[in-house]
């Protein structure tokens, strides 16, 4: 009986070390820089430092990723052009700053596209976001997964905005995106490009009147201490991205490419959960903080809608018919579920 048991703990024991050997091979000692241009406690913060817990879990603590928040290496434009070249490893962003490389992922920037987050979850999850993620890698960065960052909406330090003539004259930052300076205008505003680390410090000094922004961002950032409106615009939706330099993804091992996309594809929905949730009681917060809140009726959202109409002429050629035929195939499939 003895002779037997020690024969299974021997062969139980060569079993752990055989399985220890296979996950030494399959997993280097690495450790991953990640950006993220916003603080920890963010949603997309947060997802990150999980998907950090889950790689590494996976890897046996031999994967290891290493997250900057706040934009400490940069701002978004930067650090995916850093990303491209093979000299950072992860960025978590959104959408909106890949248009100018791939003309496709300005449908996810069209005003008023989605008229809530089912239908942006449908058309992330669906062709639309397979699309973009096909053309993305043409350019040098792996989607890992979409996240969001959500329904942008506009504040001000002037007067609330209840009406698309209540903008005339206001400049507002906007993320660098043709489609978004193109937007304001259409709606009246004066957009003013400008990157995110410097919004504060410009609304600050009255350089702009106001800024765009999920609810979220809008807290965590706290421009409430800079701005006095708060307008429920929802002009447009951001799906948030993690990407990889598909330089440096393609010298990973199979195994190191399924743990990163598998926790950060598994994180999505619990990510875009946390973001909604820290929208609704974002406001309620941020009222207590003395910002004026207030929401658009829907016959002025009807007025914007027919004001951006030429925004949609101007972009619909470069995006091309394959990518709003999806889009809005994505959209159509969930459309009153």
């Amino acid at each position: 009986m003895k002779k037997i048991y020690s024969q299974g703990l021997k062969a139980i024991v060569l079993g752990a070390s055989i399985l220890t050997l296979n996950a030494n091979a399959q997993f280097q000692e690495r450790t991953i820089r990640a950006s993220v241009n916003i603080s920890k406690e963010h949603s997309l913060g947060v997802a990150l430092t999980k998907v950090s817990q889950c790689v590494a879990q996976k890897s046996g603590g031999r994967l290891k990723i290493q997250p900057f928040f706040d934009g400490s290496l940069g701002n978004d434009g930067p650090t995916i052009q850093q990303l491209r070249s093979g000299t950072l490893d992860m960025v978590v962003t959104v959408t909106s700053f890949m248009s100018t490389m791939v003309p496709a992922a300005a449908a996810f920037d069209l005003p008023f596209v989605f008229a809530n987050e089912k239908e942006a979850d449908a058309a992330m999850d669906g062709k639309a976001g397979e699309i973009l993620a096909q053309r993305l890698e043409t350019q040098g960065m792996v989607t890992l997964a979409y996240w969001e960052n959500g329904f942008r909406n506009a504040t001000n330090s002037k007067l609330p905005i209840t009406k698309m003539e209540d903008m005339r004259g206001l400049k507002f930052r906007v993320i660098p995106n043709p489609m978004m300076v193109e937007t304001f205008k259409a709606l009246g505003g004066f957009a003013v490009p400008m990157p995110f680390t410097e919004v504060y410090s410009a609304l600050e000094t009255k350089t702009v009147d106001g800024q765009e922004n999920p609810v979220p961002v809008i807290e965590a950032v706290k421009f409430h201490e800079v701005q006095k409106y708060l307008s429920l615009t929802r002009h447009m939706y951001n799906p948030g991205i993690v990407i990889y330099s598909k330089q440096l993804f393609d010298k990973l091992s199979p195994a190191e490419q399924s743990a990163l996309r598998d926790c950060s594809f598994t994180e999505r929905l619990a990510q875009r959960q946390l973001n909604r949730q820290q929208a609704e009681e974002g406001i309620g917060r941020l009222k207590a903080k003395g910002m004026l809140v207030n929401a658009i009726s829907p016959a002025e959202f009807a007025r914007m809608r027919d004001a951006i109409k030429p925004v949609y002429e101007k972009a619909l050629p470069a995006i091309g018919a394959d990518m709003m035929t999806a889009l809005n195939n994505d959209v159509k499939s969930v459309a009153g579920k």
